[in-house]
């Protein structure tokens, strides 16, 4: 027992070290808001920064240096991104935002779609998962169709789902995680799924991403969504589209614009600060190891869960176990509405997130729209163990 104390203080003193690698988090707040949004990392600071002083805005494929270096920056942050997700840099779209070049991907499959095509969704995912693909769909006359979750634990339907790829499915959506509830869908079993029949698949990874090793080769999906911005990075989206895709899809662009490679999805000039800060936070990533940001982010969130769960008058939705989930949790208290929780969290200086948190099919599918969705805390890289006392306190004193 002394041996596990020491090594529980341990991981909990490393944990309370890399706070200060956050300067949003000095305030005292204990901050559970992170699936909406992490703080950033120094070092992503710092190189949106002094790329910024740097001279070196400009734009590519010029004769002078600045245009030089803005050239050597795409294809530098475009190996690193690459070598957090395990993809080819040659995959790798840098955008405003998950949702923004979700978007204007769909705009180009619609015009690959026709009347008996069918795209197949999940009623687990964000709307930027669901609303990009449903709209594709009406343009195009192409059937747009969602799978069941159970409301019992949170687990995506795999009968159901199967049963709804049919050999004129083009298209799976699935979540790589709940932004929500946290459940993480076997997506190789999805992928496995779509392929026989010879449909794709978009996995939207923007929750997955910041808390396990992601492999895009592994996983084997033809197009994987994530923001740098729940990851310690700056407010900015990226696709991996599989290269042939890429090259093959009719994108709307300008006609100047590369027609092959990554700059045919990227419209106008880069947010070239942006991608270096997406650079730095990926390297502070890739330093970190993804796996032993999962075993801390796991450690945290075990007292998180079993806390919540313990309590009689809170309810959890979602997995009530740790197995293939995030360490992110959902949850209700009798009588007090989610929003209402949230004000009392927010006055002890706990920050979470109530409502649906754009997974409006999710709260949906629970019953749970009009009453006001759910009450959501995640563990990021630089909560602790005490935040978590200071949440649970502040939940169990609304019995």
């Amino acid at each position: 027992q002394e041996a596990s104390g020491e090594s529980r203080e341990a991981r909990e003193m490393t944990g309370a070290d890399v706070r200060h690698r956050f300067p949003g988090v000095r305030d005292g707040w204990a901050r559970f808001d992170g699936p909406a949004g992490t703080q950033m990392v120094d070092v992503a600071i710092r190189a949106a920064s002094e790329w910024s002083a740097s001279g070196n805005n400009a734009n590519t494929h010029g004769a002078f240096a600045a245009a030089n270096a803005t050239d050597d920056l795409l294809e530098r942050a475009r190996g690193v991104v690459a070598q957090l997700l395990d993809a080819d840099p040659q995959s790798v779209v840098f955008g405003a935002n998950m949702t923004t070049l979700t978007f204007a991907f769909t705009r180009a499959v619609a015009r690959t779609l026709q009347p008996g095509d069918r795209v197949v969704g999940t009623r687990l995912d964000h709307d930027a998962n669901v609303s990009p693909w449903r709209i594709a769909c009406e343009e195009s006359g192409a059937e747009h169709v969602l799978a069941p979750f159970s409301t019992v634990d949170g687990r995506l339907d795999m009968d159901a789902l199967a049963a709804l790829i049919t050999p004129n499915t083009k298209w799976v959506a699935v979540t790589g995680a709940s932004n929500l509830i946290g459940t993480m869908p076997d997506v190789k079993a999805v992928v496995a799924l779509a392929h026989r029949v010879g449909a794709r698949v978009f996995v939207d990874a923007v929750h997955l991403a910041p808390h396990m090793p992601v492999s895009v080769r592994d996983i084997g999906c033809d197009v994987l969504a994530t923001s740098p911005y729940k990851w310690y990075g700056p407010h900015a989206g990226v696709l991996c589209i599989e290269p042939n895709l890429l090259n093959a899809l009719p994108v709307a662009k300008v006609r100047p614009a590369d027609d092959v490679g990554p700059r045919r999805f990227e419209t106008g000039t880069p947010n070239f600060e942006n991608i270096a800060a997406t650079e730095a936070a990926a390297r502070y990533l890739l330093e970190e190891d993804m796996a032993s940001v999962a075993a801390y982010e796991q450690e945290v969130f075990a007292p998180l869960l079993n806390g919540l769960l313990a309590m009689a008058h809170v309810r959890v939705w979602g997995p009530p176990t740790f197995e293939a989930r995030t360490p992110t949790v959902a949850f209700t208290v009798d009588g007090v509405s989610p929003d209402r929780v949230a004000e009392a969290l927010a006055a002890a200086k706990i920050a979470v997130w109530s409502g649906s948190s754009y997974a409006v099919e999710l709260v949906s599918h629970l019953g749970l729209t009009e009453s006001g969705g759910v009450v959501r805390a995640g563990v990021v890289r630089y909560v602790t163990h005490d935040d978590v006392q200071r949440l649970l306190s502040v939940v169990q004193s609304l019995a």
